[in-house]
């Protein structure tokens, strides 16, 4: 497995630190996250311009036709420079279902008309990335009634237009397009840790809609669903990988300048060996989001990639968790003060660790995956 970038995926990648340097400073993210909910509108026009948000959709769909490893490069460079853009929910999180849509003609039309208009479209998915069990749809006249209850739903404050999960009359599961405005649809903002990022409550109370707003439904979207959530997780350890370097280059900038006993914080043995931690816990996590990432692109076995997708989670939220912390405290005193970055990286790695499922829900994932493996050898042997 060769995870050494080519030309253009350096390219895309070097783009995209440069563009957000001048364009997602931390000054620029703590206004937005103070005055404007956490959403840089003018950032996320600039991102639509640039065609970030359809590097992974087909050509046919007006996309780049590229892959993940194109996308988790620009998910990197937005954890790595805090951008308050929702492109982790409305698009690393529904590229799966865009792809999945544009296999057919009808599905063609649904993503020329939501993935290209620039609205933020968002899935209805817990915080565990799990399928909602309470929403169900009942049918009236020639209406679609929708009720139920979607909790901290990313970017939900935001969103423009929701992709909700339900129980349709038949007693499948169906994704409902669903748009914000929508009579009896309410959405309640989030307090949040991280307050670069918003969330929100969604609630639907007799919302009626047309047969149309069905997108797809049956096994195949539940299948889909699967593969959606470990290719999200995937692209939310992109994030965190970029957020744990950043962690790490300003407790280095900070110890090379901060002076003691008439040396650079820096030069002391102590301090370098916990710099050499963060990383090394940041480029083995890099290398697992960069094979999960390949896989993807190559790979259509959902159970491997399952693996795959548990790797790159783990490794990258404790390589965020870990370097945001020790950040801090290679900052002395100021790390703990307002006024300096490290902070801001904190609560969004904290905020991260919780979503899609946590570090130990990922690896008793896996650990159950392995045990029934090795039963199913075992009785096969038997026989």
């Amino acid at each position: 497995m060769d995870l050494s970038l080519n030309e253009e995926q350096k390219m895309i990648a070097e783009s995209a630190a440069v563009f957000l340097q001048e364009k997602s400073s931390t000054a620029q993210a703590r206004k937005v996250s103070e005055t404007e909910g956490g959403l840089d509108r003018a950032l996320w026009r600039e991102v639509l311009d640039m065609g970030w948000c359809s590097v992974a959709l087909p050509e046919a769909a007006g996309g780049m036709g590229l892959g993940w490893r194109e996308l988790v490069l620009l998910q990197e460079q937005m954890g790595y420079h805090l951008a308050c853009v929702p492109f982790f929910d409305a698009v690393v999180a529904v590229t799966p279902l865009w792809q999945a849509l544009s296999q057919t003609e009808q599905g063609l039309g649904v993503v020329e008309r939501l993935a290209a208009s620039g609205r933020i479209c968002v899935l209805g998915m817990t915080v565990r990335g799990e399928l909602p069990t309470a929403a169900t749809v009942k049918v009236e006249g020639d209406a679609l009634v929708l009720n139920g209850q979607w909790s901290q739903v990313g970017s939900g404050a935001h969103a423009d237009v929701f992709l909700l999960p339900a129980t349709l009359p038949c007693g499948s599961l169906g994704l409902l397009e669903v748009h914000a405005r929508e009579e009896g649809l309410s959405v309640q903002a989030l307090t949040t840790v991280d307050a670069t990022r918003s969330s929100a409550d969604v609630m639907a109370v007799n919302v009626r809609l047309t047969g149309a707003a069905v997108l797809m439904h049956g096994e195949a979207l539940r299948s889909l669903w699967a593969q959606t959530r470990n290719l999200a997780a995937i692209g939310l350890a992109a994030e965190q990988v970029g957020v744990a370097e950043r962690a790490l280059n300003l407790a280095v900038d900070y110890t090379k300048e901060r002076q003691q006993f008439g040396k650079a914080v820096g030069s002391f043995q102590g301090v370098k060996h916990r710099a050499a931690q963060m990383l090394v816990k940041v480029e083995t996590a890099r290398s697992a989001v960069y094979a999960a990432a390949f896989m993807a692109d190559t790979a259509g076995d959902i159970s491997d990639l399952s693996y795959f997708a548990a790797q790159a989670r783990t490794d990258a939220t404790e390589a965020a968790l870990f370097s945001t912390r020790e950040s801090i405290q290679l900052h002395g005193g100021v790390g703990f003060t307002w006024e300096f970055d490290p902070h801001l990286f904190f609560r969004r790695a904290q905020a991260s660790s919780q979503r899609l499922g946590t570090v130990e829900q990922w690896r008793e994932l896996v650990a159950v995956r392995l045990l029934d493996e090795a039963t199913e050898d075992q009785m096969a042997e038997a026989a």
